[in-house]
Parts: C-alpha cells; structure tokens; sequence
C-alpha cells in the first residue's frame, strides 16, 4: 500500500473518461488500498482512480472516516469497480462539496436528491442498492470524476476560472 500524488486542476488527465475494469483482481484491489491510503492522507472521503492518474472506473469512500463523533481512527472504507447509476430523483439537493482535486474550494452543487447504483464490491460481487443523502451526493461527485467532470464544472465559468486561479497559486506558493 502507498500514498499517491493526487492530480488537481487544471491537469488534463482529470478530463479523461475512465475505462471499465475487466475483473477485479488483486491487482485492481491493490489499487484501491493506494487509492484508500492516499485518500485517507489528504483527509477527503472518496476518491476515484482517475485523481491519482489511473483511468479506470474505481471508486473508494468512506463516509464514517473522520466524521463528528465517530471513534479515533473508526474506518468503514467502500469499494465501487464499474459503477452505474440510474434513477435519478427528480428532488434534489443542494450541498456545499470540495474536491481533493480542487483543493481547498468549495461551494454548493445540486444533485439528485436519491439514485440507484449498481457495482462489483472489492470481492467482484455484483451488488445494487439505492444511495441516499451524503452517499448520493459523494458518489455522484465521484462518478463525475470516472467521467472526465471535476465539481467545478458544474459552476459558472467565472466561479470555474477563480477556483483553477486559487489552485495554481497555492502551488506556487508551495513550491
């Protein structure tokens, strides 16, 4: 397992769509314990493939990691190869999100309130369940990412331009 750089705007790759995975190997599952080792070092909550340079259609979350209340170190990490949602809900949502891939940035984003998702687990298990609240958004913030959408996108052009400014100049500075 090991900590990868994570990717942040404007880096071309973040735009690339991600490609389905064949199987879930232990190849794919080492994969994911970088992906969940990288996430957990930059204290975000999901992340997927693509933020670390991996164009594939791999998502790690966990939504207990950190939260208020929760047990010191309490990890309840989830693994999504190949997801797919359907069944947007005509509610939605509005819900100030960050990215690990824009950091530092946030602002409110609405997203359908509930959808349905079906997936392969970490053990290539076929699984189908309808994701609610915090999970509906984190997952659709995550498939966006599978397919060449960063948050931002979903602002206006000059809110988008702001927040790549803030990016690049905090990398500047830490350089």
């Amino acid at each position: 397992m090991a900590i990868k750089d994570i990717l942040t705007v404007p880096d071309a790759r973040l735009k690339e769509v991600s490609q389905p995975v064949a199987a879930v190997t232990d190849e794919i599952r080492a994969l994911m314990d970088d992906m969940l080792d990288s996430m957990y070092a930059a204290q975000g909550i999901g992340l997927a493939a693509v933020q670390i340079g991996v164009p594939l259609r791999v998502i790690v979350m966990d939504l207990e990691w950190g939260k208020e209340g929760a047990a010191e170190g309490h990890r309840a990490p989830r693994f999504f190869v190949n997801p797919e949602l359907s069944d947007p809900s005509h509610e939605t949502t509005p819900y100030e999100e960050g990215c690990l891939s824009v950091p530092q940035v946030y602002d409110v984003i609405e997203r359908p309130s509930t959808v349905r998702l079906r997936y392969l687990d970490r053990d290539g298990v076929a699984r189908e369940e309808l994701a609610e609240g915090m999970f509906a958004t984190c997952i659709q913030h995550e498939m966006d990412h599978l397919n060449g959408v960063v948050f931002i996108d979903h602002l206006s052009r000059l809110k988008r331009e702001r927040a790549v400014a803030k990016v690049k100049k905090a990398r500047r500075l830490a350089a």
